[in-house]
């Protein structure tokens, strides 16, 4: 008889375990939908509607739409009991509220992107209130702001900004297909960082249900909660509802322009010289880099091939003369250029080809499939010597980094007159620019799962030397759990809450964890890195 192999009866296992635990959870579930309609108020005869269980034939469908990360749509990932798709405020204070009741954790998701699933994953019973039809934005240009309900996706955002007016934008990222509600709660940043800070700064309202089940804004939570929610991750506190953002100004005209060049065409002296002035250049202009391993033009051979990719606030001409005094190395000229309006360039860094319709940042569904993928984040603030820089190319060779991209975003301007503790997102002052390490991987399987995630955890630490110190930051909308989790038992004390909790906020982690115990200090609402009240 031929053995059976550990990677083939860990899974039967963690199957048998979640089907156990399904059974033992099945009459909680049937209380708890029970408890649903009778809470919904006013929308009771529309509770069945928003409401799907295993037993719906279309629970999958809607679990599975929006799940950015197919890592966490495996048969083995654990799988909510019960799915909420609230059209009304009262069916998520309700869910809140029977959720208490019947010892059942919420996840709340907007859109899926969160990078280590914890939207919609979790190893306790749960349900998963998905906001999916809350998007409606009211765009108010008279005073230049907007209510956008937490459904939202970024798309729809800049569209229905652009149908009022081609002078605003807001400040945000550039997957259109990310969801406000956890995008603009984490931070957010894109191509208008330098020039207006991130989506949190620029957020003047909010409306979001506490443990308690009321409906609060800005005056009824009170300015400690209102700064908790605006980088410090909305999960931690309640279920946010609706932002108010602030738009901001846009010229009739932007430049943007993506060069690319490879080590051939001297990229590394290229990449090295542009941390000197990727900060120091005009608010108006920002410079990212993305950058993967490619086929070299010598047969047989791989390369590095490095793409700059830029926004401008303004034409051409004034663009070329910026360059040429700031950063004459890279070469730019006008044929690199391409002028359009301020909507038209958010289609240009998602990736859509020129002339395609603005009616595709309506859509939820990527551009591209998603593959599996891991991220992680650092901070720069010294140059990164060239030697330092090779050694990064190095692993970019190795063929689990086939997929593998590293992008560099670029601070100062606004973000540096911005104070670390404005907000609890507090990476301003000092960095040159943030890193994204992200690996992507299309083959199924756990083994396959592993290598990848292995050559990302190896690059990180290589990375080591060239990044923030005390603590070694990192970005919250990149989650990452490899940096610290809170205990799975449900009691996480400060001391362990606070090695991942540092990297996100710094020294706004403890003003983060006194508001927590405030507004929930029975930790209703919690995850894996969630902040912890000072009582647990």
């Amino acid at each position: 008889m031929k053995p059976v192999s550990s990677s083939m009866l860990i899974p039967f296992v963690i199957t048998l375990l979640f089907s156990f635990l399904w059974a033992t959870s099945a009459h909680t579930h049937e209380d708890f939908l029970q408890c649903l309609t009778l809470h919904a108020g006013n929308s009771t005869s529309s509770i069945s509607q928003v409401i799907y269980t295993p037993a719906n034939s279309s629970y999958s469908s809607v679990l599975e739409f929006s799940i950015q990360n197919p890592r966490f749509s495996t048969p083995t990932t654990p799988k909510p009991l019960v799915i909420v798709t609230p059209s009304h405020i009262s069916q998520i204070q309700a869910a809140i509220k029977c959720s208490q009741k019947h010892d059942m954790q919420i996840r709340v998701r907007s859109g899926g992107h969160d990078s280590e699933g914890l939207s919609y994953v979790s190893y306790v019973p749960f349900v998963i209130i998905d906001l999916i039809n809350l998007h409606s934005i009211n765009v108010d240009v008279e005073n230049g702001t907007a209510w956008v309900e937490a459904g939202a996706i970024l798309g729809e955002v800049y569209y229905k900004i652009a149908e009022k007016s081609r002078n605003f934008g807001f400040p945000a990222g550039v997957c259109p297909t990310v969801g406000v509600g956890g995008h603009f709660s984490g931070g957010g940043y894109g191509t208008l960082l330098r020039k207006y800070g991130i989506a949190a700064d620029n957020i003047v309202d909010a409306q979001m249900i506490d443990v308690k089940g009321r409906i609060l804004d800005r005056e009824s939570m009170g300015e400690d909660l209102f700064w908790a929610i605006r980088g410090g991750g909305g999960a931690s506190f309640g279920v946010i509802v609706a932002w108010k953002i602030k738009l901001v100004h846009v010229p009739s005209t932007v430049t943007v322009f993506t060069v690319n060049r490879n080590l051939e065409q001297n990229a590394t002296k290229l990449v090295h010289r542009w941390q000197y002035v990727a900060d120091k250049l005009d608010e108006d202009l920002i410079i990212l880099i993305s950058l993967r391993a490619a086929n070299s033009s010598q047969e047989g051979r791989r390369t590095i091939q490095v793409s700059f990719n830029s926004l401008y606030l303004g034409g051409i001409d004034n663009l070329l003369s910026l360059m040429q005094e700031s950063f004459p190395e890279l070469g730019l000229v006008r044929e690199d250029c391409s002028e359009m309006s301020w909507i038209e360039s958010t289609l240009y860094f998602a990736g859509f080809p020129s002339g395609e319709s603005l009616d595709v940042l309506l859509s939820r569904t990527p551009r591209i499939r998603p593959n599996f993928f891991k991220a992680k984040s650092d901070y720069v603030m010294k140059p990164i010597p060239e030697v330092g820089l090779e050694g990064i190319w190095e692993r970019f060779y190795q063929k689990e980094a086939k997929e593998a991209i590293l992008a560099l975003i670029p601070y100062g301007g606004r973000m540096s007159e911005i104070s670390e503790s404005a907000i609890p997102f507090p990476h301003r002052v000092g960095n040159i620019y943030k890193i994204l390490y992200l690996v992507n991987w299309e083959e199924e399987g756990i083994v396959e799962s592993k290598r990848h995630i292995s050559w990302i955890r190896r690059f990180y630490s290589y990375m080591v030397a060239y990044v923030s110190k005390s603590p070694r930051a990192a970005y919250v909308n990149y989650r990452d759990l490899d940096i610290g989790t809170n205990s799975k038992k449900g009691n996480t004390s400060y001391k362990r809450a606070s090695t991942w909790g540092t990297k996100y906020f710094k020294s706004n982690f403890n003003r983060l964890v006194h508001v927590k115990t405030m507004v929930d200090p029975t930790n209703f609402f919690k995850n894996e890195q969630s902040i912890p009240p000072l009582s647990s």
